[in-house]
């Protein structure tokens, strides 16, 4: 009991100055001694009118010294140029949850540089270890009825940089990460309109997380900030590519979304390579193209439970592999509605394969060109326990498919299947097709 009453006696003070050390919001007098240096603190004056550039970097320069946070306290920040993020440093806004409201509340930075250069500095560049969080970014010189190019919002390069809790109100350009060697970039619960482009990555040799990011145009709408949702929408489906993978090693992409747009989803070879990865719960709707491979590794993409929906434009099918393509691609447990031509086609030189897929067009109406939900003329072709839900013929293999296994698929007249490469082809315990009575009629 003594040494019990002792050790009690010695831990009080220490867990209630650990508490009070905690607690104490930092003063402006000793606020970089505390890891925390406030942008107002440094001159910046959140009127929305002052150019704010100067003093938050000012702000993050201290920080940078010892490395810590530059607080940006609720308000306007007018940001005519660009921020460096130093190594080790978070530019740390209050938003918790995506910023939509009218007005705008929060910490809020009205940026109005890089307009017509997209090639110029980002409005943040992020080195080694550094984050932006909790920011909303606002551009107000951009009109929804006459777009323009405008630089990256992010620069994300070096190793372990994070942005998260950010809402992008009309971004052209959103998040790049390379050309330049990275890894471990962390992209957390973003949300807005992305014009041009989404978020690119490239040169990343090293696992990269993209988590809880969501694209359309909803945010651009509201009168306060001077949306346009016919324009905007307008100019998305018809220029928006919202996912771009060159090199990343074993990127990991989950719940993601985009409407409308261009191309959802596009993998590209660049100068340092391609894209491997895993991507579960991703998803575009209103897309002239969902997702767009036109090379991966060898090792490839599995994709599992997208939803892919397709609206607009001549090509209207979800999912293209290129012929370019030599790695493998694998869809699990993905759906496929909405007016689209086909579902998948492929002119893969590789494997491709379709499990517990969910393959329709047309919200069940007609396809009268009766194309092929799913169209293959080069690689390997698995189609395994796929259904089919609306009366188009399910699946073509084509001269120029190497080998094809379909087993186990049903749909809403049994499975039709043209062959065209012969004994190449295995095709087992599949219901077998029926056309219906009356044509477009299900049975």
């Amino acid at each position: 009991m003594k040494l019990r009453a002792a050790l009690f006696i010695v831990c009080v003070p220490l867990l209630s100055s650990w508490h009070r050390a905690g607690a104490a919001e930092p003063s402006a007098g000793n606020q970089a001694a505390e890891g925390i240096v406030s942008a107002r603190s440094a001159g910046a004056k959140g009127d929305g009118m002052t150019d704010d550039t100067a003093a938050i970097q000012r702000a993050l320069d201290e920080a940078g010294q010892t490395g810590g946070r530059v607080s940006i306290v609720p308000a306007r920040y007018l940001v005519k140029g660009s921020l460096r993020i130093p190594a080790g440093v978070t530019l740390q806004g209050v938003a918790e949850a995506p910023v939509w409201t009218e007005p705008l509340k929060g910490s809020i930075i009205l940026a109005t540089g890089g307009r017509d250069n997209e090639d110029g500095p980002a409005l943040f560049e992020l080195s080694h270890s550094s984050a932006v969080r909790g920011l909303t970014v606002f551009y107000p010189e951009q009109i929804a009825t006459n777009i323009h190019p405008y630089a990256w919002t992010f620069h994300l390069q070096g190793h372990d940089n994070t942005v998260e809790n950010v809402t992008l109100i009309n971004s052209y350009n959103g998040i790049r990460i390379g050309p330049e060697g990275n890894v471990r970039h962390r992209i957390r619960s973003v949300y807005g309109c992305v014009l041009r482009r989404g978020i690119s990555v490239d040169a990343c040799s090293d696992i990269g997380r993209i988590e809880n990011v969501q694209f359309h145009c909803h945010w651009w709408s509201a009168a306060s900030v001077g949306g346009n949702w016919d324009a905007a929408h307008s100019f998305m489906r018809t220029n928006c590519e919202a996912f771009i993978f060159g090199r990343t090693d074993w990127e990991y992409v989950n719940n993601t979304f985009v409407y409308p747009v261009n191309i959802g989803y596009r993998f590209i070879q660049t100068k340092t390579g391609a894209a491997n990865g895993q991507f579960s719960g991703i998803g575009a709707d209103e897309a002239q193209v969902c997702v767009k491979v036109e090379a991966i590794q060898p090792m490839g993409l599995l994709i599992s439970n997208g939803q892919f929906v397709c609206m607009h434009g001549d090509t209207r099918i979800p999912v293209v592999i290129e012929n370019t393509c030599r790695g493998s691609v694998r869809l699990v447990n993905c759906a496929f509605w909405g007016p689209n031509r086909q579902c998948v086609v492929s002119h893969s030189k590789s494997f491709v394969s379709l499990s517990d897929c969910y393959l329709s067009t047309t919200f069940g109406g007609k396809n009268k060109a009766r194309l092929p939900l799913v169209e293959a003329d080069g690689g390997r072709l698995q189609v395994r326990g796929c259904s089919f839900g609306t009366d188009e013929p399910a699946i073509a293999l084509r001269k120029g498919l190497h080998h094809a296994i379909i087993s186990e698929n049903n749909g809403v007249n049994g499975v039709e299947i043209t062959n065209e490469i012969g004994e190449r082809a295995i095709l087992s315990n599949n219901e077998p097709f029926a056309p219906p009575s009356k044509p477009g009629s299900e049975r």
